[in-house]
């Protein structure tokens, strides 16, 4: 077996599904050198992991592939809702929901919306933009060992078709290898939370006919609820590609084997009603609902990102989001951190923000499994139906963290949502012109800390260009108005300082992700900005002396 030394990177990345793409495509952007090693040889053929909820779309508009996406998920971009039912014939039949953004209200909030697009379409649209920026992503390759060290990481690497191994040395390593991660065993980091909840086996299969049983009930999942035959069907072209999760039982003796092809068409038949329905297995995948939190985030310079960190029910799409919003978290404290222009500290912050939010939106995602009487989850639906859901998806926050002027004791995930432009909050979108073109403020804030004022805070960003030249740091400045000397005039309608909880005279600093720093109300006569803002960069950034 032959053996390699390879070259040092700033950052190993391990797992090249949605979230290890999605940091990869992260850094791309920001410029920082990486590796990224995928056991499998190639993207993921299954189709799951569909829902991309409006946080992760604003993501992935800051990064340049939205529309991309879009065209790899349009077979299914007129599908909404979720549809209750004990079969498709039956009489007993109910929308969950039926329109994800009835009314279109959100349009408010966000410049852009949910997309329904399943992984094995999604993953080679980041697959290919992370290269065409200059990532390095190599599939077939397997992390086999790691050791760190004060200065960084070594791994040994092997390809799984010639048995090479090669030696890579890294800053960092950011282990998104699923949830039962080798590297957060080999860290012996542990976990907290109720455990498995439920196992089902995922069906794929062809089926003409099917499509006109379903009609126009364009909906995105169809739990059945027939005692003899319940499961989740789920659309993937809407003609005659499909996809059935079938309920296993594991912790009663059931094994995997007895799913045969025959048994597998025959429940399917049962589900949704229709017993001499003509249909092809495809494919069959067994996986595992549970309800973990790792106890820790990081390890010296080794991070958990995605299922490696946590795992979550899948209703509501809510763990892929979960680790694609990791990623992206991590991203830009470790671009800001190999940059030299924040402190090794803020690395600290990661695992701060992130592990409440996981926790959190982990419960809720197991509350709306019972809700929706999940296929094999035998949980007690809690009194009443879950409202807001886009307090979870949107209305995430940092209590603790890389921010200032925040209330600790808030929890991670709010009961209802509000664009407030609160320290720890998304920040607000806003429609605005700059040099005549339109553009939502959300997409200033990826490259950079950017600092907001009114027309009334020359001041502030007077201040902001001089701690951008001491300090080294990525700072744009922008004042919002109507003027000839406002860098950013907002649609009529529309007030900034009213949208971001501030004045005219008021500043808000926005890190790279998104979310408000740090914000002042007014520019008051006599303060001295330069202080004030020095002090607000320094301590979200732990920059030191």
């Amino acid at each position: 077996m032959n053996s390699k030394v390879g070259d040092r990177v700033p950052v190993l990345i391990v797992g090249g599904s949605l979230v290890g793409l999605s940091a990869s495509l992260f850094l791309s952007r920001l410029g920082v050198g990486h590796l990224l090693v995928e056991k499998h040889s190639g993207t993921s053929h299954h189709p799951r992991g569909r829902g991309n909820n409006v946080r992760t779309m604003e993501l992935f508009r800051a990064a340049g592939v939205e529309q991309a996406i879009r065209e790899a998920a349009s077979v299914l971009a007129e599908n909404h809702g979720i549809l209750q039912a004990d079969t498709l014939t039956g009489a007993d039949q109910e929308w969950l929901f039926k329109e994800i953004d009835p009314g279109g209200a959100l349009a408010r909030f966000s410049p852009t919306g949910w997309c329904l697009c399943s992984q094995n379409d999604l993953e080679p649209v980041l697959l290919r933009r992370a290269r065409e920026l200059g990532g390095d992503l190599r599939f077939g390759t397997e992390l086999t060992e790691f050791e760190q060290d004060g200065d960084g990481v070594t791994a040994t690497l092997k390809d799984r078709a010639t048995g090479e191994l090669r030696t890579v040395r890294a800053d960092y390593l950011i282990a998104a290898d699923g949830p039962r991660s080798p590297v957060r065993e080999r860290l012996g980091i542990g976990q907290d939370g109720p455990g498995d909840l439920f196992h089902n086996v995922s069906i794929t299969f062809r089926a003409k006919r099917l499509a006109d049983v379903v009609g126009d009930r364009r909906f995105i999942a169809c739990y059945l609820t027939n005692p003899q035959g319940d499961g989740a069907l789920l659309p993937v072209d809407n003609q005659e590609q499909w996809v059935f999760h079938a309920p296993w039982h594991p912790e009663h003796g059931e094994p995997l084997e007895d799913f045969t092809d025959e048994r597998c068409a025959a429940h399917i038949r049962t589900a949704v009603g229709v017993p001499d329905l003509e249909l092809e297995i495809t494919g069959k995948a067994p996986w595992h609902a549970a309800e973990r939190v790792a106890r820790r985030y990081r390890e010296g310079r080794v991070f958990l990102a995605g299922d490696s960190a946590h795992e979550m029910s899948p209703t509501g799409a809510f763990g892929s989001n979960t680790g694609i919003q990791d990623a992206h978290n991590l991203a830009w404290k470790l671009a800001a951190v190999l940059g030299g222009w924040a402190g090794p500290r803020l690395l600290e912050t990661y695992g701060e923000e992130r592990q409440p939010v996981a926790r959190e939106t982990g419960a809720r995602a197991s509350a709306r499994s019972a809700e929706h009487r999940h296929p094999g989850y035998d949980a007690v639906p809690g009194a009443g139906r879950q409202k807001n859901v886009l307090a979870v998806a949107l209305g995430y926050r940092y209590p603790v963290g890389a921010v200032v002027g925040t209330d600790p004791q808030l929890s991670a995930v709010p009961e209802s949502f509000a664009s407030t432009g609160e320290p720890g909050t998304r920040a607000p979108h806003l429609w605005v012109r700059r040099a005549g073109v339109r553009l939502s403020l959300l997409d200033l804030f990826e490259e950079s800390m950017v600092l907001l004022t009114g027309p009334e805070g020359a001041g502030w960003k007077a201040a902001a260009e001089r701690l951008a030249e001491r300090h080294g740091i990525p700072l744009a400045a922008y004042r919002v108005g109507g003027g000839p000397d406002h860098e950013l005039a907002p649609e009529p309608g529309r007030d900034w300082a009213e949208a971001y909880g501030t004045t005219p005279g008021g500043a808000v600093l926005v890190r790279p992700d998104g979310f408000v720093a740090w914000r002042s109300p007014a520019e008051e006569p006599g303060a001295d900005q330069l202080a004030v803002l020095d002090g607000a960069l320094r301590a979200v950034l732990r920059l030191e002396g």
